[in-house]
């Protein structure tokens, strides 16, 4: 049997930074309930955006959309990591199991369940729908494993630069948006996945270092940015993306969203001593060493919850109120409750694949191996969340960077950098 949580509470040491995990845990319940609430889904079985439905709402995702927050706990965490384990093959071995199991799980289940619909014809109406919005947040796994591949050589800029190695990055997120907006530079927009991310993810590095004095001013200056380029600029007020707007804060990160995420950084920051007081408490601190245990499982099936609710009310020929009426919002709890009680069984039945496994006894001697490997995964992982499982059988492609992928062919990079991974982490010196 595993160590219980509350084995694991007991045995904290006190030199563990107990705020950053309470971060992690809220960040990710914050997405899960977002996704839950933000779903609009119609008799028909179309599913739209409340943002879209009701625009007002869109100024909430500027304290709502924390996928900054959690980035910035990663580089935390990823720079702490490194210093432990300085091999990149072991480091990365190490960051990457309980992510690209629990991953590979879904993913497997997934697949297999989208080849029997649509061998059978059963992959219409709301069915179809999940097959192509199940995999949509795996772009987050994606994103971070690309953060993990490059900690290495950006905490060694960071602990020769400081700051500085932050500037540069967003300096670039910066020179990105003027070529895009002011010179219509094509696909040059891309490049900020990783100005924007990684200085967001940099952040954490100087948060492990002790080098964010000012949060205060990191706070403001980041609320000022946003609100400036998006009062001023082409950039629009939702800091998630939406249907059919031409320009969007997430996909590809704008200059605006790395402001967004300043002033998220700051206030966590400002935060810190009443955070740190709260998860202090044993009962407090219990509950978020559980919830770290089965974070990526609950993130990974949370829509699939989702969506199963909704299916059963669509199963059970229940009529679906329309969207932003009083009869909607009186059925989220609802909603809620039935989405959360699905995702805790999903959670029982797969958790066991994000528990933490013996290290292997390598030094690690395969770095090259391990960078094709995190390089493959985070391709397939990418465009898997791109593509969906709908269209399995017809050869249904999307375009990632810009070249046509399929889902078998997603997950088969996957599952062969994961493979790679795990591979070159256990290779033994001689």
């Amino acid at each position: 049997m595993g160590i219980s949580a509350r084995e694991l509470a007991a045995a904290t040491p006190a030199s563990r930074d107990r705020y950053v995990d309470l971060l992690r845990v809220a960040s990710l319940a914050v997405v899960v309930l977002g996704h839950w609430l933000m779903a609009a889904v119609t008799t028909d079985g179309q599913v739209g955006n409340l943002l879209a439905v009701v625009p007002e709402l869109q100024v909430v995702t500027w304290l709502f959309q924390v996928m900054p927050v959690f980035f910035f706990v990663g580089g935390f965490s990823h720079a702490l990591a490194h210093r432990s384990r300085p091999q990149y093959a072991v480091f990365l071995r190490a960051r990457l199991q309980r992510l690209l199991r629990p991953t590979m799980v879904f993913v497997g289940v997934w697949g297999a369940a989208a080849l029997v619909l649509q061998l059978s014809g059963a992959d219409g109406g709301l069915t179809g729908v999940a097959l192509r919005l199940v995999t949509q947040p795996l772009w987050f796994i994606g994103i971070y494993l690309a953060m993990v591949a490059f900690t290495p050589p950006l905490l060694r800029l960071h602990e020769r630069w400081g700051w500085g190695a932050f500037g540069a990055l967003a300096g670039g997120a910066v020179a990105v948006d003027v070529l895009r907006f002011a010179a219509d530079v094509p696909f040059v927009e891309f490049l900020n996945f990783a100005f924007v991310w990684l200085a967001v993810h940099q952040l954490g590095f100087l948060r492990a270092d002790g080098m964010i004095r000012r949060p205060a001013l990191l706070a403001g200056a980041g609320l000022l940015g946003a609100t400036a380029l998006v009062a001023l600029g082409p950039y629009p007020l939702s800091m998630v993306g939406m249907p059919g707007e031409k320009v969007s804060n997430m996909a590809p990160p704008t200059l605006a969203l790395l402001c967004h995420g300043l002033w998220l950084v700051g206030a966590v920051e400002l935060l810190r001593g009443p955070g740190a007081r709260l998860v202090a408490r044993a009962g407090v601190w219990r509950a978020v060493v559980a919830a770290n245990g089965i974070a990526m499982t609950a993130f990974l099936w949370h829509l699939t919850a989702m969506l199963g609710v909704y299916g059963a009310m669509l199963g059970l020929g229940r009529a679906l109120p329309v969207p932003a009426t009083g009869g909607w919002w009186a059925q989220v709890p609802l909603r809620f409750l039935a989405a959360g009680l699905l995702t805790a069984l999903l959670v029982a039945a797969f958790r066991r694949f994000e528990a933490p496994v013996p290290a292997a006894p390598a030094t690690g001697e395969g770095g090259p191996v391990a960078a094709v490997g995190i390089t493959l995964a985070l391709l397939g992982v990418l465009g898997l969340s791109l593509t969906g499982f709908a269209g399995l059988l017809d050869g249904h492609s999307a375009v990632l960077i810009a070249v046509p992928v399929t889902a078998p062919t997603a997950v088969g990079l996957a599952l062969a950098g994961w493979l790679l991974v795990e591979k070159a982490g256990r290779i033994r010196s001689r």
